[in-house]
């Protein structure tokens, strides 16, 4: 069975890549669970000659790879990458993509940590930024400036919940030769796909939805551009922003029950909303899925259901 087919020639539905993609069964074994090679170093066969493509962990591990090509496969991109946590992914991408002197463009709401690393990290490094409302595109046209080279998109929002519609962000970005990253955390690929829409790299704090359990740290950047992967690769190579083996084998764990968990977060959030609107000491509720939320109908187009994560104000 091929990673985007069935024996009958139909796609494979996404449980089924979440399960198999990356995971043949151990070709000495048997075993339908990916090892964890817990290794810093390979035997060599003689000088310059690689066995089976790896050499030190941290340019290349077999659990990692596994994961790598999971993450590909469920969010329908050439390259998947595993990183120590979601804000290593954030860096080593940025770092990739952007030079000093350049601008990118950032929620004005974006997740506490990225605008951390971005205003108080890498402006120190010369990268210039502008936050701006992702779902405004007048704002976002306005704001882009020639030396512009990353569109920063976060959808839904943490913890406001706003929603951009990435399919118009990623048109306007690539008008102005501008490269869109979307980080997908909060929908996760079970409910949204941004590559489809336009998006050029992916972003995930696999400590969330992905992993699923609490007990992992990590994160991850898919790209749909072999060329682009292989950039923020040699990146992640460079500055040792890697997953080790055993946290790649608990993402790569969590990824198998990621479409029954996403579910059921849906419906629980849902009863939370019916909760928080009929209580009296809840003046609104942000959620995309009520009709009130602004961008509930781009919700509503590019996102599978709405998620599990619920704001509201006393």
């Amino acid at each position: 069975m091929s990673l985007s087919s069935d024996l009958t020639g139909r796609p494979l539905g996404f449980n089924t890549r979440a399960i198999h993609a990356g995971q043949e069964p151990d070709r000495e074994t048997g075993a339908v669970t990916v090892p964890i090679y817990q290794t810093s170093t390979y035997k060599q066969d003689g000088v310059g000659g690689l066995r089976s493509g790896y050499e030190y962990s941290r340019s290349a591990n077999p659990t990692r790879t596994a994961l790598e090509e999971c993450l590909a496969a469920i969010e329908g991109g050439v390259r998947g990458l595993a990183f120590a946590s979601g804000l290593a992914a954030e860096d080593t991408v940025l770092r990739a993509l952007c030079n000093p002197g350049d601008h990118i463009l950032l929620p004005d709401d974006a997740y506490g940590g990225t605008f951390r690393l971005v205003a108080r990290v890498l402006n120190r490094w010369g990268l210039d930024y502008t936050p701006v409302a992702m779902h405004d595109l007048a704002a976002v046209q306005a704001a882009i400036r020639p030396n512009t080279t990353v569109v920063w998109v976060e959808t839904p929002t943490n913890p406001l919940l706003n929603v951009a519609d990435i399919a118009a962000v990623a048109e306007l970005s690539h008008q102005h030769g501008a490269t869109l990253v979307v980080d997908n955390t909060f929908a996760s690929p079970y409910l949204q796909q941004p590559l489809s829409l336009g998006a050029d790299v992916v972003i995930h704090s696999t400590t969330k939805y992905l992993g699923g359990h609490s007990d992992v740290v990590g994160g991850a950047a898919i790209t749909a551009d072999a060329e682009l992967g292989e950039r923020i690769a040699f990146h992640q190579n460079s500055m040792g922003a890697i997953s080790g083996a055993f946290d790649a084998w608990l993402v790569l764990r969590g990824i198998k029950t990621l479409g029954v968990r996403m579910d059921r977060h849906c419906a629980n959030a849902e009863q939370v909303v019916q909760f928080l609107t009929e209580h009296p000491a809840v003046s609104s509720v942000l959620y995309p899925g009520l009709p009130s939320h602004p961008q509930h109908e781009i919700a509503a187009r590019q996102m599978k259901a709405c998620g599990g994560m619920v704001s509201f104000r006393g």
